[in-house]
């Protein structure tokens, strides 16, 4: 179009140098932040998109062997509990308890313990000089109180003997016997107390 054929006034945007710029509307120049932050956007957002895709399909893979687990304890648990508990208990209990508490119960009878203040008298049927002496102390230090050695002068005997004089006084009698060794114990009414006669088949 002509300048001629041009209808409006002219205005300051139809005045210009010449060799100048051209004039007109145009668009702000856009700052650092608006160039800067769809590149900040991608960085943050693609690792973030990375991170949980990971995770979820790693939580989903792991999540299937959990779900094969319960269903082999049920059926393990009832087969063998009820095949091992009845064929072993009543089997077992009745066989052992009637045969064993009879058997240990007469052999276990407490023995009558021996009257230590019984009065026993030692005799020395030897020619072994201080037997009975020896005898003696070796009652007194089993904690005899009333013991008296002496030398024997009656018949002679086929081994050392411990005669007592009443069934009552039988337990202290075995128990001077087993002090010194001797097997042989007999019962005389003649007898006051407890008489312990060593012959030659004594050894202190």
């Amino acid at each position: 179009m002509s300048k001629g054929e041009y209808a409006y006034p002219e205005d300051e945007f139809d005045a210009f140098e010449r060799h100048s710029i051209p004039r007109g509307v145009h668009r702000a120049p856009r700052s650092m932040w608006a160039r800067v932050w769809p590149f900040l956007v991608v960085l943050v957002l693609a690792p973030a998109l990375a991170y949980g895709a990971v995770t979820y399909y790693s939580m989903d893979r792991g999540a299937a062997p959990v779900a094969v687990a319960p269903v082999q304890t049920p059926v393990a648990t009832p087969a063998a509990t009820p095949a091992a508990t009845p064929s072993k208990t009543p089997a077992a209990t009745p066989s052992k308890t009637p045969s064993q508490t009879p058997s240990q119960t007469p052999s276990q009878a407490p023995a009558t313990a021996a009257d230590l203040s019984t009065a026993v008298a030692v005799f020395n049927a030897t020619t072994t000089s201080g037997l009975a002496g020896k005898a003696s102390k070796v009652l007194t230090d089993a904690g005899w109180k009333s013991v008296k050695p002496s030398d024997y002068t009656g018949a002679k005997l086929t081994s050392s003997t411990v005669f007592f004089g009443t069934a009552k006084l039988e337990a202290a009698a075995r128990g001077a016997a087993d002090a010194l060794g001797i097997t042989t114990v007999k019962l005389d009414a003649t007898v006051r107390g407890i008489k312990i006669v060593l012959e030659d088949d004594y050894k202190p």
